[in-house]
């Protein structure tokens, strides 16, 4: 295996300096050394890349446009005001009265946050409606319910266009596909969401879809047949009486985190929705998560046990569990683990690469293909500032890792 091949995860921030591994240009072991293990080390300065190149893109197309960071994917408040300085023309997709609050103390104004949930209680109404934010309902049900709450305002409905991408391949996702799912009023049922909201002096001004997860260039076709899909949805409210000014096209958006991945090549994503949403005269909004978030973070986790568990099967086992890294275990997103200190090393062996949580399944991968691994060498696992940290929980009371972040790069690892 070629050394580029083994170091295809590499890209700025996150690099091989003399064999070992440098994030953010310091050097990886040491970091761990410093800070304690597990800890997430975020390369701030990843968000401001990815958010500038998306924008750029949309306004290069010539689309109208607005970006919100979806909350759920990182909330770590250092990020969080990192973004907001760095990044002011970014706002905030949120979808729990939790989330909403969390924004505004953050820094966010109302009017820049959009709230999109799904089975909405009378309970979550009671905390959502007084902050001012603009809500997104995504059932019929739930457009009855925020009418009788809050007759006479504006909302957004979120609509299924029975089409999705995800980096699987294929159209269909848990969001929209041809099966039914919990997102979204159907096209069959527009003419019921008008009633339901002339019904409570609701103005329909915002028609939002989510149809994708982590996909790629190759899926761009998907992605515009589903925005041709909505904007034929956008003409029918119209008709309607409804004047719609954005759409919401969701979040999905991917990045590389396998070596067969082609990331997303986000300009001719922008030229793909301009030529279905380019012509109606709305603001297209975007909610991403992981295009934003993803390859922020890296995870540092020291190995405690190194041990042949027969069968020609070695286990390493980490100080970390799936409760401080569980995106692999919620939405089978596969990881990679690197050994820090030869980063670019040639493989001996495959390992099997476990957590400390007290289950069978606390395993991070198998079959990886590493350097030789020693206890107390420093396991890196890139690719993980979206979900895992906003998911940490305490099982097994196991504490969740500790961040740090870095709002700049250095051109050398400091040893």
């Amino acid at each position: 295996m070629q050394t580029a091949e083994r170091t295809w995860w590499a890209r700025p921030g996150l690099e091989v300096h003399d064999g070992r591994l440098a994030i953010a240009g310091r050097d990886a072991e040491q970091l761990a050394r410093e800070h304690g293990t597990p800890v997430y080390v975020h390369d701030l300065v990843v968000a401001r890349e990815q958010a500038t190149q998306l924008r750029d893109a949309m306004a290069d197309a010539g689309l109208r446009h607005r970006i919100r960071l979806a909350l759920k994917a990182q909330r770590d408040p250092d990020f969080l005001r990192f973004l907001r300085a760095e990044t002011p023309f970014v706002g905030m997709d949120v979808c729990s009265p939790g989330e909403t609050e969390w924004a505004l103390a953050h820094g966010w104004a109302p009017q820049e946050i959009s709230y999109t949930g799904t089975n909405v209680s009378e309970r979550d109404l009671d905390r959502l409606l007084p902050t001012g934010v603009h809500l997104n309902v995504d059932l019929l049900s739930q457009l009855e319910r925020l009418g009788r709450r809050a007759p006479g305002s504006a909302v957004g409905i979120r609509v299924n266009p029975g089409i999705g991408a995800s980096y699987l391949g294929g159209a269909e996702t848990l969001y929209a596909g041809s099966a039914p799912t919990k997102f979204g009023i159907l096209p069959d049922r527009l003419a019921d969401a008008v009633a339901i909201a002339k019904r409570h002096d609701l103005t329909i001004d915002t028609v939002h879809y989510h149809s994708g997860y982590l996909y790629m260039t190759e899926s761009i076709p998907i992605v515009e047949e589903a925005a041709r899909r909505v904007a034929e949805i956008v003409r029918e409210l119209r008709s309607l009486g409804c004047p719609i000014a954005e759409v919401n096209t969701g979040g999905g958006l991917g990045v590389r985190f396998r070596p067969s991945d082609s990331g997303l090549d986000v300009v001719a994503w922008s030229q793909a929705l301009a030529r279905q949403l380019g012509g109606l005269d709305v603001t297209v909004a975007t909610e991403p998560g992981e295009y934003l978030a993803k390859h922020l973070a890296t995870l540092l986790a020291e190995v405690v046990t190194v041990e042949d568990r027969g069968q020609d099967q070695v286990f390493v086992g980490l100080d970390a569990g799936w409760n401080t890294v569980n995106e692999s275990f919620v939405y089978s997103i596969p990881f990679q683990p690197l050994l820090c200190r030869a980063a670019d090393g040639i493989p001996i062996r495959r390992y099997t690469v476990t957590g400390h949580i007290n289950e069978g399944n606390d395993i991070f991968a198998t079959e990886v293909a590493l350097p030789e691994v020693r206890e107390g060498d420093v396991i890196a696992i890139p690719n993980v500032g979206s979900y895992n940290l906003s998911m940490a929980s305490n099982h097994c009371m196991r504490p969740p890792a500790s961040v740090v972040s870095f709002k700049e790069r250095v051109l050398a690892p400091e040893r």
